[in-house]
């Protein structure tokens, strides 16, 4: 069995190169494969050479030795590979629903980059016999609860080997199924597990990280759309244009800041709605009384101050792009095979609070995009508050028909949703496995929950792309638009037409943030 695909795009795993692109990319396009460098394969039979020579004579922890705090339990020689099966099977005790097939297979890239490092003694058998089932798609069914996020996610990649080892069951080509049936009818074996590969496949961090990898690449589009909406917007509320002039960001130069000024200012480069500040002073005087003036001197936050908050949103992304990188190609678990200097290192790399911390921020930058689009959404559904817009950008006839009232329901509620998820989860730390686990990461968990947070704002930010596009109608500006808002409004359009008569367009709601999700380039 070879992990070399026959036909197609290839992603080469050397265990350095890994990137969340590289691993979306795998994943979002079932023609994609993957294969071992030879580099790296050398390194995998030279550890295991080394692994074989070495266990005969010295106790080496989960390889002659009993795990957690039966690690003072020494193993008959006759019995190492059974307990590498009593360690997949005990911990393969998953419950609830399955997770995201996306996210097993991307922690199976994950985990397959990790040992072919060459520091975790397993054979080549065991690393072609991974590659295949990604190749073949042979998706483990991983049940959601189990994971505390050290000493790696155990009970997650547990489901994972227990499959590799023709147990348990697998999605394939859409169905549940007995993995056993799916191996037989592709002429796949069983793979054996030899000494510390049970150890191997589950001691580590690549469950976690896997997703982590996923989110991040789908994070990145989350604040692409956002940037894109805000710019919108920021158009049709006529926003004064030094709020997002470099001069501003170059005295508070954040990273994150000025890179979001500078892209609001190339969307709206052509626009013809932005308000110049000199333009305005020209229409407003000082007197020596007190008066109102009609023109706006302000925009209010959610416009004015969007650098500023997507800004920060920006830096995490980029903060999270850097440690889940890391993190994919790093080797995580325990001992490790230090060639060089010819030793078997223990310690803690398993631990996930690295990614644990990196998916927790990420879930509140995803939050807070979240709450910036509600609100401007709010904005534009409510007259009070504009004081230029029909009530719910009604085109018809307010009161008798509801224009978007009832989507605002859904923006609210969604936005709820998330806020209550943005306390960070590596917090809930509850120590177990006797207490020899005593501070653990709950990343798995964490990144789960971050999953359905960016689930949540694409959903927003699929309303506030309906109602940046009601409005722009109401105000018959499309023409004025910057040409790359203007792009935007027309590929909404595509997908929900204007809305004059009352009608339930739920559908072309759910089509949109589909779209949204799986979309490229700058519109989408």
């Amino acid at each position: 069995m070879s992990s070399k695909p026959q036909k197609g795009l290839v992603v080469v795993l050397d265990g350095n190169s890994l990137t969340p692109e590289k691993v979306n990319q795998v994943v979002a396009n079932p023609k994609v494969k993957v294969s071992i460098s030879h580099e790296a394969m050398k390194r995998v039979h030279d550890a295991n050479a080394f692994l074989i020579k070495e266990m005969d004579k010295k106790v080496l922890y989960g390889i002659t030795t009993g795990f957690g705090p039966m690690a003072s339990h020494i193993i008959g020689k006759s019995q190492l590979e059974e307990l590498q099966y009593n360690l997949i099977r005990s911990h393969a005790v998953g419950a609830g629903k399955p997770v995201e097939e996306d996210f097993v297979l991307a922690a199976m890239v994950d985990r397959l980059n990790s040992m072919v490092k060459g520091h975790s003694g397993i054979s080549e058998a065991l690393v072609n016999h991974l590659a295949s089932f990604i190749n073949h798609r042979i998706i483990p069914i991983v049940p959601r609860h189990g994971a505390v996020g050290t000493s790696g996610d155990l009970v997650q990649l547990a489901h994972i080997a227990l499959a590799l080892i023709g147990e348990g069951e697998v999605f394939y080509k859409g169905k549940r199924q007995p993995t056993k049936g799916v191996l037989k009818k592709l002429r796949i074996k069983p793979h054996r597990l030899l000494p510390k590969e049970g150890l191997s496949l589950i001691n580590g961090t690549s469950f976690m990280t896997g997703i982590s990898a996923l989110l991040v690449y789908r994070a990145t589009k989350v604040l692409d759309l956002a940037i894109q909406t805000s710019a919108l917007s920021f158009e049709l509320v006529n926003g004064i244009s030094d709020a997002i002039s470099d001069g501003l960001s170059a005295v508070r130069p954040h990273v994150g800041q000025r890179e979001v000024a500078r892209r609001l200012r190339e969307i709206v480069a052509t626009s013809k709605l932005l308000t110049n500040r000199e333009d305005l002073q020209s229409r407003v005087h000082v007197i020596d009384n007190v008066y109102v003036t009609p023109e706006h001197i302000q925009d209010v936050y959610s416009f004015r101050c969007v650098p500023q908050i997507l800004g920060p949103v920006y830096d995490i992304v980029q903060k999270a792009r850097g440690d889940v990188t890391v993190e994919l190609n790093s080797v995580t678990d325990n001992p490790i095979i230090d060639l060089k200097e010819k030793q078997f290192i223990h310690g803690g790399n398993f631990h996930g609070e690295y990614i644990a911390a990196a998916v927790d921020q990420l879930k509140i930058g995803m939050i807070k995009t979240t709450m910036l689009s509600e609100r401007r959404i709010n904005f534009f559904l409510n007259r009070n508050v504009n004081q230029t817009f029909p009530p719910f950008l009604n085109l018809k006839q307010p009161g008798l028909t509801l224009g978007l009232q009832g989507l605002q329901f859904v923006a609210t509620s969604t936005t709820a949703d998330s806020q209550s998820m943005g306390y960070p989860h590596s917090l809930h730390s509850i120590s177990t496995n006797a207490d020899n686990q005593d501070v653990v990461s709950m990343g798995t968990d964490a990144a789960l929950i971050a999953a359905k947070a960016i689930e949540n704002a694409f959903v927003v930010i699929a309303i506030e792309l309906i109602t940046l596009a009601q409005a722009t109608d109401v105000l018959k500006s499309s023409a004025r638009l910057s040409v790359k808002s203007r792009e935007l409004y027309e590929k909404v359009r595509k997908e929900v037409p204007v809305v004059i008569e009352d009608r339930s367009f739920s559908g072309e709601l759910n089509n949109l943030i589909k779209t949204i999700q799986n979309g490229h380039g700058d519109a989408w």
